[in-house]
């Protein structure tokens, strides 16, 4: 009997892996890294349930770390299989993975001088070359359409509009002749938002895993270009730093996005704004390049002679080191976008370390921060931040855009389920937090009147065909 193994996301917002078995074979939904607390984070160093060495294939939603990030791990631990996605989330494995590894091998070293580690010597959870090796398994499927992966499983990708190329999948599973629909939503994104399409509407389900990271809330209402504008001046004007810890991948590119209308209107001064972070860069050269997932209005506004809408007037591409660390340097009044987008690690820690004693200068927090991260810290009003060992003092004035996260809002997701002709036959919560999970199941049952459940981590269950 065709049955599903929740394997991480289950109670948690981080680490998507779902084990979907049919016939004798097995495909893994998703592939994540769980990130935050500290015993969240430990889950990844513990072995799978399930030998990785019988995974027939991997399946991925989209590109973000806490979807893919486990894949290189998967591999050193046996899997051989293919690993399916559509060409913009290669691409993008193709810079996230390495870089992701990149961060841990530098984290690992920098613990290891410092001495700040327990373990002796620190290790990263992977290599860049365990990442390489990974990423020469990916065949890509179409972005639209059915694909046939085996008589057992056949998948139809749908636009989520949450990140360049992400999808929520129409799974078919046939056994003993008999076909079952199960649709992962993967991370749904944003209405009506700049640069990438709208997110498709469902039609039917045997069963549905529903992401609820916004389940209880919706996103603030306002104008993201009115506070903006608002955070950059002040912090002009008092002779400081805006310091954006921004995901590379979606936040960064509509942040500027709307740093660019803002000078275009003049609305802000043209500060110097430092991109700092190599993966953000490139990732903001595939943005442009694919224009299947772009939104009419961009398109539009490309199509508009030498206009490049993604391009701010006085930009400082930091690709190296040596050019991170020059930032420290700049005492007039910058903005400087750099990842990690919650503050967890990267080159963004050490502008922080720099930034956040200075009563003149700001942190902008511009998306879901999770229990446990930095930027979940700073939101709740933290007085010092532990970064590389060190209890730096927080004087900077810390601020939030809730508008500019990629996750769908609580009214977007009940817009999303409602495309539903007939009610799955069981709708699972995943990728969420315990409030958000409760709450939206309520507002569910309440609305809708659907059966819904939340699993637990590697909790099982059958699909009765």
């Amino acid at each position: 009997m065709a049955r599903i193994t929740f394997l991480g996301a289950a109670g948690t917002v981080t680490g998507s892996k779902y084990l979907v078995e049919a016939d004798g074979k097995k495909l893994l939904v998703d592939c994540g890294l769980f990130e935050g607390r500290r015993d969240l984070k430990q889950r990844n160093w513990e072995p799978l349930p399930v030998n990785p060495a019988t995974i027939d294939w991997v399946l991925l939603t989209h590109a973000h770390i806490d979807h893919t990030g486990y894949l290189p791990r998967l591999l050193r631990d046996g899997f051989r299989g293919p690993i399916y996605s559509n060409a913009a989330t290669r691409e993008l494995c193709a810079l996230l993975l390495p870089d992701s590894a990149h961060l841990q091998e530098e984290d690992a070293a920098y613990a290891a001088r410092k001495g700040f580690s327990r373990h002796k010597p620190p290790l990263p959870f992977y290599t860049v070359a365990e990442s390489q090796a990974a990423l020469a398994r990916f065949h890509d499927i179409p972005r639209a359409g059915s694909f046939t992966i085996s008589p057992q499983f056949s998948v139809r990708p749908h636009d989520a509009g949450h990140i360049l190329g992400s999808s929520w999948l129409e799974l078919t599973i046939t056994e003993n002749g008999r076909q079952t629909l199960v649709v992962f939503s993967g991370d749904l994104g944003r209405y009506d938002q700049p640069i990438l399409k709208n997110p498709e509407s469902p039609a039917r389900a045997d069963f549905l895993l529903c992401e609820s990271t916004y389940g209880d809330r919706d996103h603030p209402s306002g104008s993201v270009l009115d506070q903006l504008a608002d955070i950059v001046s002040q912090t002009a004007k008092h002779g400081g730093a805006v310091v954006i810890p921004a995901f590379a991948v979606g936040r960064t590119q509509t942040l500027l996005y709307y740093l660019r209308q803002l000078e275009e209107e003049q609305r802000i001064p043209r500060l110097p704004m430092y991109l700092d972070s190599p993966m953000a860069i490139n990732v903001t050269d595939l943005y442009e390049r694919h224009h299947e997932d772009h939104s009419l209005e961009f398109s539009r506004e490309e199509g508009q002679g030498n206009h490049d809408p993604l391009n701010v007037h006085e930009v400082h591409m930091t690709r190296s080191v040596q050019e991170s660390k020059n930032i420290n340097d700049v005492v007039a009044p910058c903005v400087i976008l750099s990842a990690s987008g919650m503050a967890t690690g990267g080159r963004v820690m050490h502008h922080l370390a720099r930034r956040l004693p200075d009563p003149r200068s700001a942190v902008l927090l511009v998306g879901y921060q999770a229990e446990g991260t930095g930027g979940r810290a700073l939101l709740e009003g933290a007085k010092y931040l532990h970064i590389h060992g060190e209890e730096v003092p927080v004087r900077a004035q810390i601020h939030e855009i809730g508008q500019l996260s990629a996750h769908a809002g609580k009214s977007e997701l009940l817009r999303w389920l409602s495309g539903f002709q007939a009610p799955p036959r069981q709708t699972f919560l995943v990728h969420g937090e315990p409030t958000a999970l409760n709450s939206f199941r309520s507002t569910i049952q309440d609305q809708f009147r659907w059966q819904v459940a939340i699993p637990e981590h590697q909790q099982s269950v059958d699909l009765a065909l």
